[in-house]
């Protein structure tokens, strides 16, 4: 703690801290606190309601949540999560922020907390021996904020607005280039690895992915921190951007692709056995994978938007399926040294919290290696043309199946069922209300 310290009082001009949990949906709430809190904080001296984790999208309560009223919306504990205080450069007033997980008043992880989720199943991981390695993939777009909808945004250089879709665009990149260079050196302050950057299918879409760690906990921190650092430096450059699944109908979504291999005691890749088909320890965690999809897919598309770019012919998966090369499926197995033998995991979108991504592919692995089950034929070709069991094909169902699934009843807490389960419900009737302009525009007159 003490090098923590002599950091912050070196950096004079932060003159305050942020303190947060990371909730359901993967937003940041805490406390903006003084920086003679700063000890305290780190030390597990905050305290913040339990309940803060398991609002809705829009910061509310859930109705007739028991953390709530029936329990006087009790306190839990923060702890640091192990990052210290982190730069945040980008806003008027540089300042701090301090990452936090909770804890029950009686010192019992607080299973409510989707970083606590995760950290469940990388113990139950450890137990076999076996440490996962995970990487992700994040797609977003920059848009143009000052229309009420999202718009392309104008070319730093040229002073046009984007028009047309610059997949892998060396200029579109080099155009943007003061923004990506601002958000590599906020990455490198914050310790996140981002790696290669790339121009995505839609028009001011782009793709930055995220280096691989030997620690789940790390890789989720580091997507939640990049998201972050990404919004705050392109309100900076004066666009903005996001990581809505679907924000624009004719267009790409953005995927949150994650790649996952496993290793023994000695550092082995257990996913590898010289062979191109891979382990049949992996095939057993494709086959958990595709198995328990049905059920995890809410953990993967969490709201209404989301379903918008699971659709066939999308560069989206629709069914539950894997293949080897193949980018029409939900479950990749890249081609290249068998060393690197992993599993790319397709299915997530980037609104998507990335502590309960990685702990829906951890509890579907888990139960495919634990019960040695195994998975269907591997896809060939378009599986979009084929009749393969389908993803959830709404919100509702997928809200259904992740409430009543038996393998998320025995992979994840019980609490973090409920809570999402009743945050999602709540979330589904407040859309349930709202009537579209298009609706109007289609009805009003016509029937």
């Amino acid at each position: 703690m003490d090098k923590i310290l002599a950091w912050l009082e070196s950096r004079t001009d932060i003159k305050s801290l942020r303190a947060a949990v990371c909730d359901l949906n993967g937003v940041m709430r805490g406390k903006r606190i003084p920086l003679e809190q700063a000890e305290k904080v780190l030390g597990g001296g905050l305290r913040m309601p339990l309940s803060v984790v398991g609002v809705d999208i829009w910061g509310e309560d859930i109705v007739k949540s028991p953390l709530v009223f029936a329990t006087g919306d009790a306190d839990g504990t923060c702890e640091s999560t192990g990052r210290g205080i982190l730069p945040v450069d980008w806003t008027a007033e540089p300042s701090g922020l301090i990452p936090l997980w909770l804890r029950e008043e009686s010192g019992v992880p607080f299973g409510g907390d989707p970083r606590r989720a995760l950290a469940a199943l990388v113990d139950r991981f450890k137990a076999h021996g076996l440490t996962p390695v995970m990487a992700m993939e994040l797609e977003f777009y920059l848009y143009d904020p000052t229309n009420a909808r999202p718009i392309a945004p104008v070319s730093p250089v040229t002073g046009k607005r984007l028009d047309a879709d610059g997949v892998l665009s060396i200029d579109e990149l080099d155009d943007f280039g003061s923004f990506f260079e601002e958000v590599y050196a906020a990455c490198a302050a914050q310790g996140v690895p981002a790696d290669s950057a790339i121009a995505e299918n839609g028009i001011g879409q782009f793709e930055i992915n995220l280096m691989h760690v030997d620690d789940p906990l790390r890789a989720a921190d580091d997507a939640v921190l990049f998201k972050r650092i990404v919004r705050g430096l392109a309100r900076k450059h004066g666009f903005a951007a996001s990581f809505m699944a679907k924000p624009y109908g004719e267009r790409s979504g953005s995927g949150l692709h994650v790649h996952f291999s496993l290793l023994d005691s000695k550092g082995k890749n257990v996913f590898d056995d010289g062979s191109n088909d891979g382990s049949i320890t992996m095939r057993h965690a494709v086959g958990g994978l595709i198995q328990s999809m049905p059920e995890t897919t809410l953990l993967y598309a969490p709201h209404f938007n989301s379903y918008r770019r699971l659709r066939p012919g999308t560069h989206a998966p629709s069914a539950a399926a894997w293949g080897y090369e193949n980018r029409t499926v939900a479950i990749r197995i890249p081609g290249g040294s068998s060393k690197a033998r992993r599993i790319e995991h397709r299915v997530a979108g980037a609104d998507a919290n990335p502590y309960l991504v990685l702990a829906g592919i951890l509890a579907g692995a888990l139960h495919g290696i634990e019960g040695e089950v195994t998975p269907p034929d591997p896809v060939t070709g378009d599986a979009y043309e084929l009749k393969l069991k389908s993803l959830p094909p709404d919100w509702a169902s997928a809200i259904d199946a992740f409430a009543a699934g038996s393998i998320v009843e025995r992979t994840l807490p019980l609490m973090l069922r409920d809570m999402l389960v009743a945050c999602k419900r709540q979330e589904m009737a407040t859309f349930a209300l709202q009537v579209t302009d298009f609706e109007y525009e289609t009805y009003l007159d016509a029937v």
